[in-house]
């Protein structure tokens, strides 16, 4: 993700979030230490988005987004293999998010990441809580085998 490509993500963000990112925010992520932003193209459209950000061995997940019209067609689950599978190889030992309690969509698709709930931060967003989920043996060889599952899942 290039800063050439904010006014595509803000209008994925507003189509899909109650409350989007801003234009101040997407740039001081892409500006960001240890950050790494990717997006997903269809036809030479953004069609979705994620990115990571590292401190010490945890990576955050700090955004996914994709197009309702793209749902269903694993752009999520490519974005997120490549974001994983980049934090680990820049040296995260652990992964973690928050996703909205409601989210159950984003919610399985985590889970099949070998993401568990560990705990809730209450009024996480404006409007609900979120739902804290970690995995905590990302480094280890077997975690690696449930990336490369999923990736050929996709082949």
């Amino acid at each position: 993700m290039t800063t050439g490509d904010i006014d595509a993500i803000l209008g994925l963000e507003q189509a899909i979030f109650s409350h989007p990112w801003t234009e101040g925010i997407l740039r001081d992520e892409l500006a960001g230490r240890r950050r790494t932003y990717l997006v997903a193209e269809e036809g030479g459209e953004i069609v979705g988005y994620g990115g990571v950000m590292i401190v010490a061995e945890d990576a955050h997940i700090t955004n996914l987004a994709v197009a309702r019209a793209a749902r269903g067609r694993g752009v999520a689950t490519r974005l997120f293999l490549d974001l994983a599978e980049g934090a680990l190889d820049d040296g995260a030992e652990h992964l973690t998010l928050e996703v909205r309690f409601s989210n159950l969509d984003a919610r399985r698709l985590y889970s099949r990441f070998g993401f568990a709930p560990v705990g809730i931060r209450k009024a996480y967003y404006v409007d609900e809580d979120a739902l804290i989920m970690w995995v905590t043996d990302a480094a280890g060889s077997d975690y690696r085998a449930r990336l490369a599952a999923i990736r050929e899942g996709l082949q």
